[in-house]
């Protein structure tokens, strides 16, 4: 009897519970464009990695004997007709954590059970689910560390599944809601194409996210944990776009770093600290469970009174576009608009630099990430916004106020980084690189690099004076 499979964030073959569950039986795999079930629509970079990764499993279940089939419209309508007419039993779904995505889940569930299908859905994108990880009292953890020292001692994550060797698809019903072409989505940028960079940084799908784990475990993981905060290093793992599509799953990092440690190609150190990288992404989305308005809502109401500025449209520009005048921040902002990505350190950087330096709300550069991120991720993203303005869960201190100049310094000494995405700064020594305004005149000469937009002591004082206006 055909069963159906419903993908969504979880876009590959490999460890994917809900799959393994119906791979012996003739299959409908089927992706929906979602519309009007009140879900955030994906960013112009996500977008762009959509199409792509649809492409790639397209392929990859071509090659089993399968298909990949696309509709567009609300799933609560669409699901269950598609079942009706193909008389599918069961119709299978890896679970998602936001309110809207649960309710249209339960809903399309409601409607498959009064009607004779046997809906079911699986754990596909986390480690531990939210409800799971509780604090003595029976509630949610609002700090991560003692959250991941429970999550971590609540066992070890299961290990990864197989891709299934072969697939039998299932004829498209003669009565089925009409099936779309990828193309016809539109998800690529057109006039101007913007992805040039993006086409240049990334593969995504399935077998890229295989290769960018091979090439971390080869060339990053040894020395992660004190060289993940250089962005001019190779210690980034650069998985993030995967994870967030489901390309790969956390199961499936998590334990090939173990397995390199077991090895002895990398240390427990290295490793541990990676394994609590995923944790943090963990985090995220247990407050997002917990707190379903993570990404509008201040976690901390004291912040609804924060006296934030009106935006100056001229200076957002300057920092979307990375023209700010501090280094560091233009080349992250660089790095962002060009490949989709930008380093740890260097967000955190950058999301100082508008929340506090510029007053920024903190929801102008959450959105700003949400379109120009191929991982703009509904939990992290917001999580970690709130995480540097000090309003969200085991928040950053107010009163840390990242300077972008002795970040540089620090993070990128010898200006590998800032010479990449600045480079009109290329030709000044190392002392002048990470503050150019101080530069000898002879040596500012001819440079084709504004002035600082701000002056970074005062902007940092005014900050203090504004959080000390809510301090409890």
């Amino acid at each position: 009897m055909t069963a159906i499979l419903w993908l969504r964030d979880d876009l590959r073959l490999a460890d994917h519970p809900a799959l393994a569950a119906v791979a012996g039986e003739p299959l409908i795999a089927v992706y929906v464009v979602e519309e009007r079930t009140g879900r955030r629509p994906l960013g112009g970079a996500s977008r762009w990695w959509l199409h792509h990764a649809l492409a790639a499993l397209a392929e990859a279940l071509a090659a089993r004997g399968g298909r990949l089939d696309i509709v567009r419209g609300d799933p609560r309508a669409l699901l269950p007709d598609l079942a009706r007419a193909a008389q599918a039993r069961r119709v299978v779904w890896s679970r998602r954590y936001d309110v809207p995505g649960r309710a249209c889940d339960e809903a399309i569930k409601a409607e498959l059970k009064a009607h004779g299908h046997a809906p079911e859905s699986f754990n596909a994108a986390l480690l531990y689910e939210p409800w799971t990880i509780k604090t003595g009292a029976g509630g949610p953890f609002k700090v991560f560390t003692p959250f991941w020292k429970a999550a971590r001692l609540s066992g070890a994550p299961p290990a990864p599944l197989p891709a299934p060797a072969r697939l039998e698809a299932a004829r498209w019903p003669k009565d089925a809601p009409p099936r779309v072409a990828l193309d016809a989505l539109r998800l690529l940028p057109t006039k101007p194409d913007w992805a040039g960079g993006l086409r240049a940084a990334w593969t995504p799908g399935e077998a890229g996210a295989q290769a960018r784990l091979n090439a971390f475990l080869d060339e990053g993981l040894n020395g992660y944990a004190d060289g993940r905060d250089r962005p001019a290093a190779p210690h980034s793992s650069r998985l993030s776009p995967h994870l967030r599509f489901g390309d790969i799953s956390p199961r499936q990092l998590f334990h090939a770093a173990a397995q390199a440690a077991e090895a002895g190609e990398a240390t427990w150190r290295d490793v541990e600290k990676f394994q609590a990288e995923l944790g943090w992404r963990e985090f995220s989305y247990h407050l997002l469970f917990h707190w379903p308005e993570l990404a509008t809502q201040n976690f901390n109401p004291r912040f609804d009174a924060f006296p934030w500025t009106a935006p100056d449209e001229d200076a957002l520009a300057r920092w979307r576009a990375g023209r700010t005048g501090f280094p560091l921040i233009d080349a992250g902002m660089r790095e962002l608009w060009t490949t989709g990505f930008l380093h740890n350190r260097v967000r955190m950087v950058v999301a100082s630099f508008l929340i506090k330096n510029m007053l920024t709300d903190w929801r102008v550069g959450e959105d700003w990430f949400w379109d120009t991120l191929c991982d703009a991720d509904p939990a992290s993203n917001p999580a970690s916004w709130q995480w540097v303005a000090g309003s969200g869960a085991d928040a950053a201190p107010y009163f840390r106020v990242f300077n972008p100049v002795l970040q540089g310094e620090k993070f990128d000494p010898a200006g590998e980084y800032l010479r990449r995405w600045v480079p009109e700064l290329a030709a000044l020594p190392d002392k002048w690189l990470h503050k150019p305004w101080t530069a000898p005149p002879t040596l500012r000469q001819g440079l084709d690099y504004p002035a600082p937009m701000l002056d970074l002591g005062a902007s940092r004082e005014r900050a203090l004076a504004a959080f000390a206006t809510i301090s409890p």
